[in-house]
């Protein structure tokens, strides 16, 4: 590890270092471009505790997709983490409108919880449908490309800074729910139902912030550079 590598780099060269990063609220995905020791300073935390919890995180193999090429990269996003949503997300918004139901007299934070569950709903697959029907054909194109193509939009530029706004917007939603479930600890009281909707939303936090890294700070920039290189 370098001396001061940014958050990004550290899960793009070891994925298990994203655990550590999320126990400490280290956000790799839309603030990846931190160095580890600001971001450790902005919240207060000892970046040398991190560090010794980083280096003791088993080694794993570099990432398959870290090395993948656009085309790949889009590929595999959608196979992995698009078909994870699509699956996921109905059944939350259902079981956390049915704890809230239930549970909501003794817990009336569940009622929030299932609106922000069904805003995250209404944000996400609008959001995996234009990157699905729009963005990433036009990647494919570009990737496949000797000369730069004329897109409709004229460069990717535009479309990845309004991806990148509505990554910022699914990762404000993200870290309501984490903050209104005390970290998505269930309380004492907490029926099966209850607590397989915080393990659920725990899940798809986490899945979530690995997909948004993988796009923001892998994606997007290989394809800017490669659309950059096309136009020389």
């Amino acid at each position: 590890m370098t001396e001061d590598p940014t958050l990004a780099s550290l899960v793009t060269a070891n994925p298990a270092a994203a655990r550590v990063l999320e126990r400490h609220g280290l956000d790799y995905c839309c603030g990846g471009a931190q160095r580890l020791r600001d971001a450790c300073a902005a919240r207060g935390i000892d970046p040398d505790q991190v560090v010794a919890e980083l280096a003791a995180e088993p080694a794993v193999p570099a990432p398959e997709w870290g090395a993948m090429d656009p085309a790949e990269l889009v590929d595999h996003i959608v196979a992995t983490h698009h078909a994870a949503l699509d699956a996921e997300l109905p059944r939350l918004q259902a079981l956390a409108t049915k704890v809230a139901g239930v549970h909501g007299g003794r817990h009336p934070e569940l009622v929030h919880v299932a609106e922000l569950v069904e805003a995250l709903r209404a944000d996400l697959e609008p959001h995996l449908a234009k990157e699905e029907q729009v963005l990433f054909p036009m990647i494919r194109e570009l990737a496949g490309a000797t000369t730069r193509p004329a897109l409709h939009c004229g460069t990717l530029q535009a479309p990845i800074r309004v991806m990148l706004a509505e990554h910022d917007r699914t990762g404000e939603l993200l870290a309501q729910l984490r903050t209104l479930t005390a970290g998505f600890t269930p309380p004492a009281d907490a029926c099966a139902s209850y607590t397989a909707l915080y393990e659920g939303l725990a899940a798809l936090e986490a899945d979530v912030h690995l997909h948004v890294h993988k796009e923001s700070n892998v994606l997007f920039p290989a394809v800017l550079a490669l659309e950059s290189d096309l136009r020389r």
